[in-house]
């Protein structure tokens, strides 16, 4: 957009989408997988990371071929039409505001573990404030940051495995008991068979969600074409390889069985070699990996809200005319508020249900991706681009979208997830609706204008015009029959 954003280097769109991506279902949810699928769990995220691959490929396709500052709800838009668009950017931008104000109510959970004295709505508004506010210093400023927060939470995660290591090898054991492959002799790899991979791959998923900011960053840097592939690769490398390498250090460490969904697995695993502090380090990973996780997101929050107000999808004074959108990161940051608030208010069933829709919107945002790029590239004849494109295509596009479908169908199956596919349905159907009454309304106006009687001077005006048309016409009719009747002779 402009030259604050232009400033974006591979290593900090990495970071930048690292941030996103490393949180709290991490650190904590991936106790939710393990016990769903015990050691085969390592197959669910090589899977996880291979889908990832895909759309992150199809995205790159796409934004290197138009790198717009709305990414995938524009290219939505390109392949479906206004409607699909209009659709796809508000369920994200609802799904992704009411997860973050979750977000912020669980590290304020966290964080009167420390200051019991301040109120939790205090504690949430001013996280919320403060993630708002820093956005607004702009892309570069904020890619800094973030860098920092993302290169914490990567370098616990790579500290976790050397302890392993370290663990596994026989350091400090202190007598513990079985520890690298003795913890798994004996265990099947596949408890849950089928079922449990498939149990097991939504909260997979959610590990990984959040790569998406990097194309709605891609007008953010100087050159996308150089830039986001190589981002793009970066971050799958370093995802996948340390997501493996933390998970086949837990269980070397710690038994699947002994797994609880209530405690992190990487506090349980070093907790039991007698690593008591590891509580208190995870609980400062678990802070600065939710805080880089909102700050990322409002970043493309705010990106996304731009994007729909300049196609006119919002009222007009929304539209931002600065580098930074300051109205689309003050809008979104207020929404999120109005959603913390909502959920002190609201019983918490109700705010759960809201709330869970937040997976929905991400998964549902990577259906559309693949569905896009299928249809862009099919009506294009070829790859978008020369190079960077999605490889296998399009049978890499039919196993993607497949399976991303089948983990949303899979939701109900999840306890607390049932009610996010139902949300999340809701969402859909109600911008779907909203756009739909709204074209409606815009085309009744447009008929009703075009079936208003002329007033009777410009009625006057055209039958003379027409009047003076048909003589002219015979005119000519005449010149011609004189001249042939003169060739004739």
């Amino acid at each position: 957009m402009g030259k604050e954003g232009k400033g974006l280097s591979v290593w900090g769109l990495t970071m930048l989408a690292l941030g996103t991506v490393v949180g709290g279902s991490f650190f904590l949810g991936s106790s939710v997988a393990i016990r769903a699928a015990g050691p085969s769990v390592l197959l669910s995220y090589v899977i996880g990371g291979i889908l990832v691959y895909f759309i992150l490929s199809a995205l790159s396709e796409m934004t290197v071929a138009n790198p717009v500052a709305g990414s995938f709800r524009t290219y939505t838009e390109q392949a479906f039409g206004r409607g699909a668009g209009f659709t796809v950017g508000w369920v994200y931008w609802t799904g992704l505001v009411l997860a973050m104000s979750s977000e912020a109510t669980a590290v304020s959970i966290l964080l009167r573990g420390w200051f019991p004295a301040l109120p939790l709505a205090l504690l949430g508004s001013g996280i919320i404030a403060g993630v708002t506010l820093l956005n607004l210093l702009g892309a570069k400023r904020l890619s800094r940051l973030e860098s920092g927060l993302a290169a914490f939470k990567l370098l616990a995660i790579a500290a976790f495995v050397l302890i392993a290591a370290a663990l596994i090898a026989g350091f400090g054991t202190g007598g513990a008991g079985a520890v690298g492959l003795d913890v798994v002799r004996g265990q099947s790899i596949f408890p849950g068979g089928i079922a449990g991979i498939a149990g097991s791959m939504l909260m997979v998923m959610f590990t990984y969600a959040g790569f998406e900011v990097l194309g709605l960053a891609a007008s953010e840097t100087g050159n996308p074409g150089v830039t986001i592939p190589r981002a793009i690769r970066y971050t799958i490398v370093l995802l996948v390889g340390l997501y493996l390498a933390a998970i086949i250090g837990l269980f070397l460490l710690l038994p699947p069985a002994r797994v609880s969904e209530q405690v992190s697995p990487f506090v349980s695993a070093l907790s039991l070699y007698g690593l008591g502090w590891a509580g208190t380090v995870m609980n400062i990973v678990l802070v600065s990996a939710i805080l880089s996780t909102m700050l990322a997101s409002v970043f493309g929050l705010g990106r996304m809200l731009r994007s729909l107000a300049e196609e006119g999808h919002t009222p007009a004074w929304m539209r931002d005319r600065a580098d930074i959108p300051y109205r689309g990161i003050l809008i979104s940051g207020g929404a999120m508020l109005a959603g913390l608030w909502l959920g002190m208010l609201l019983p918490q069933g109700v705010y759960l249900f809201l709330v869970s829709s937040g997976g929905f919107s991400l998964l549902f945002s990577y259906v559309i991706i693949m569905a896009s790029h299928y249809r862009l590239r099919k009506r294009h004849g070829g790859p978008l681009i020369r190079q960077h494109g999605l490889r296998g295509y399009p049978y890499t596009s039919w196993i993607a979208i497949v399976s991303l479908v089948a983990i949303l169908a899979s939701m109900p199956l999840i306890p607390g997830q049932g009610g996010g596919l139902a949300a999340g349905v809701m969402f859909v159907v109600l911008f779907a609706g909203i756009y739909a009454l709204t074209a409606l309304r815009k085309a009744r106006g447009t008929g009703r204008y075009q079936r208003r009687p002329l007033p009777v001077p410009a009625a006057r005006v055209q039958m003379e015009a027409a009047e003076e048309l048909e003589g002219k016409r015979e005119r000519g009719q005449g010149i011609k029959k004189g001249a042939g009747i003169k060739q004739g002779k």
